[in-house]
C-alpha cells in the first residue's frame, strides 16, 4: 500500500502534464476541463492518463527500492 507521502513524492517526480492530469482526475475534475488545462483533445486523455499511471507506478516502485532518501538530491 502506498502512503500519502510516497504518492505525493512520486507525483512530483513525473512530467508536469502527467502529474497535473492525475491530480485533476483524483480531484474529480471533468475530462473536458482536464483537457482544457493540458491543451489536448479529449480523445487523447485516456492514453495520457494510462501513461501517467504507468509512470507513477514505476516511480513508486523505484522510490521503494531506493529507500527513504530517494529523490532527495532532486529537491535542491
Amino acid at each position: 500500500m502506498t502512503t500519502g507521502d510516497e504518492y505525493e513524492a512520486a507525483l512530483r517526480s513525473l512530467p508536469e502534464a502527467h502529474s497535473l492530469a492525475l491530480r485533476l482526475r483524483d480531484a474529480g475534475v471533468a475530462d473536458d476541463v482536464i483537457c482544457g488545462y493540458l491543451h489536448i483533445e479529449q480523445e487523447s486523455l485516456g492514453t495520457l492518463l494510462d501513461l501517467a499511471h504507468r509512470k507513477l507506478d514505476t516511480a513508486i516502485r523505484n522510490r521503494r527500492r531506493s529507500g527513504p532518501s530517494a529523490g532527495a538530491s532532486l529537491n535542491r
